[in-house]
């Protein structure tokens, strides 16, 4: 590199610096391992590892929503206690997947409460007492049937249970004021789903309960995902929970066809893609279709 082309090469670094917040020279947040975005009414939304984090900061406390794992629980942590001094009111858990709460233990001693469905929980001590890693969790201690509700600050959260989906213990946890709805993993964005059987779930179930999920709402409603094929579409609308229960419904129409035609459940899974679906991706198709025939042939 000549002189000059280093002079230029050296003033475009010290511009970028001098273009972050205050003009002053500062560690840039793309070095972190994790992004955190801000959504509306003072909910935000942390990715790194496992499932969409949504977080409420109130001058009366904070609010999490999901905990991701222990190291990036704690990376959430480190960064809230940095922007303020307000304590940890609540961390509610839109269900039990470990990708979702295993980093629970990371806001054990801080979190005043810990909330979830009354199933999420059951799953959550199921799956630690197989495990034997009781000790790594910090299970809810505030549970619900239908709905929950509190107010911190001047923010008013819902949790809504519509029914079995993904799991049987699946809540949609709204912050009104903001209308922002964190829906865990009923939603997975143009990515093949996980249908957890073993935890009650239920795919024609999950239909109608995007259905209520699509009324309860309105059309100015941010909704966030648990997760999402493209990382950075982990927020969306409307438009995003008809897409994902057109892709349900074509899975079973699409198995169905299949077990009529007398196709075993090995052949079923072969399929590398589901008839007029073209936006759901991933590497996952196969849990839908299993899960899909399991469904549609077990004994009533």
């Amino acid at each position: 590199m000549n002189r000059r082309n280093f002079i230029q090469n050296s003033a475009l670094t010290l511009g970028a610096f001098t273009l972050l917040p205050n003009g002053i020279w500062a560690k840039s947040k793309l070095d972190t391992p994790y992004k955190i975005k801000e959504l509306r009414g003072g909910v935000s939304v942390f990715t790194e590892k496992g499932g969409t984090i949504a977080y409420l900061q109130s001058s009366k406390g904070m609010v999490v929503v999901d905990s991701q794992f222990p190291e990036q629980s704690q990376h959430l942590i480190d960064e809230l206690k940095k922007q303020s001094t307000t304590p940890f009111k609540l961390l509610i858990n839109t269900h039990h997947h470990g990708d979702h709460t295993g980093g629970n233990i990371s806001f054990k001693g801080l979190v005043e409460h810990v909330v979830a469905h009354e199933n999420s929980l059951i799953n959550s001590k199921n799956v630690a007492q197989k495990q034997k890693n009781e000790e790594k969790q910090l299970f809810a201690d505030v549970t619900f049937k239908d709905t929950w509700k509190q107010k911190v600050g001047k923010e008013k959260i819902k949790a809504h249970y519509f029914g079995a989906g993904h799991t049987n213990g699946d809540a949609v946890i709204h912050f009104e004021n903001a209308n922002v709805a964190h829906l865990g993993d009923l939603l997975f964005n143009r990515r093949y789903p996980f249908v957890d059987r073993s935890a009650g779930a239920n795919i024609n179930s999950w239909i109608n309960v995007l259905d209520k999920i699509h009324h309860t709402f309105d059309n100015e409603t941010i909704f966030i995902f648990g997760h999402a094929f493209d990382p950075e579409k982990i927020t969306g609308n409307k438009e995003d929970i008809n897409a994902f229960k057109d892709y349900l419904e074509k899975l079973l129409v699409f198995v169905d066809s299949e077990i009529k035609a007398g196709k075993s459940k090995e052949e079923v899974m072969k399929a590398t893609s589901v008839p007029c679906v073209t936006e759901w991706k991933g590497d996952g198709i196969v849990r839908s279709l299993q899960a899909a025939y399991e469904e549609l042939t077990e004994k009533k």
